[in-house]
């Protein structure tokens, strides 16, 4: 491979490399991948870029994520119910169940942040971030009502996206942003005027919130978003045993 390619279409080259050969059981459940080092001298590129092609894989659930040491293939029939990317992603979940997904963007604002979103973000008292209001469509249909806070560094990106973009995760993937891990709280929120008048709801009534913190594959925080859907149009699962636990999304029944 050339280096002197844009380091995201790199990375993802080694990515859809890796992930072929690990579906044609070139390494085998619970096998090790090569070290880093021997990546990167096999396929031309940095260790950086080798890194955030493993960055790719350990999201999609097929490698294991310790840095420092080979990472572990993992068993592909007990991989979670719903990969990574089409948890943290409305769009790719909603190609992953057939529907076509749709996004319209209503602001974008850089405002002060609020103290609970400085502790989220880690970020310094007095910085600022860019809120991000979208709509979410499924078909057509609306669904979710998203509310994104950004870091100004991921924001100042997010702001020169298309309105009507499907995905921002995947738009910021391609400028090196990648969501490695995220921690979800699920509850019931009341609508607010803004749900009321995209969703078509009343304001008061009760929707199905799903909070989240993503963060990258440095453990620095990335996006602190707030989704809240109408009710009877998702809902998520938890799987729990010893090895693991599990979280997905689905459509009502």
């Amino acid at each position: 491979m050339d280096e002197a390619e844009r380091p995201q279409t790199l990375y993802r080259r080694v990515a859809a490399d890796l992930r072929e050969a690990i579906a044609a059981g070139d390494y085998g459940s619970g096998g090790r991948l090569p070290a880093e080092g021997t990546l990167a001298e096999r396929y031309g590129v940095s260790r950086g870029t080798i890194r955030q092609a493993l960055a790719v894989l350990r999201a999609d659930g097929l490698v294991t994520s310790r840095r420092g040491t080979r990472r572990v293939v993992l068993d592909s029939a007990a991989a979670r119910v719903q990969s990574f990317a089409e948890l943290t992603s409305f769009a790719r979940w909603a190609r992953s169940i057939g529907e076509r997904p749709g996004g319209r963007t209503v602001s974008v604002l850089r405002t002060p942040a609020e103290p609970a979103e400085c502790e989220q973000l880690r970020l310094d008292h007095g910085s600022f971030v860019y809120r991000v209001l979208r709509l979410r469509t499924l078909s057509g249909r609306p669904v979710m009502v998203e509310r994104s806070v950004y870091p100004e560094w991921v924001g100042e990106l997010v702001e020169r996206f298309p309105p009507e973009a499907d995905s921002h995760s995947g738009l910021l993937e391609d400028h090196g942003v990648l969501f490695t891990d995220a921690d979800h709280t699920i509850d019931v929120a009341p609508a607010d005027a803004d749900d009321a008048r995209l969703l078509e709801c009343r304001v008061g009534g009760a929707l199905l919130r799903e909070r989240r913190r993503s963060t990258d594959p440095t453990g620095t925080p990335v996006e602190w978003s707030d989704d809240r859907y109408l009710p009877g149009t998702v809902a998520f699962t938890v799987h729990n045993s010893t090895a693991s636990t599990a979280l997905s999304r689905r459509t009502s029944q």
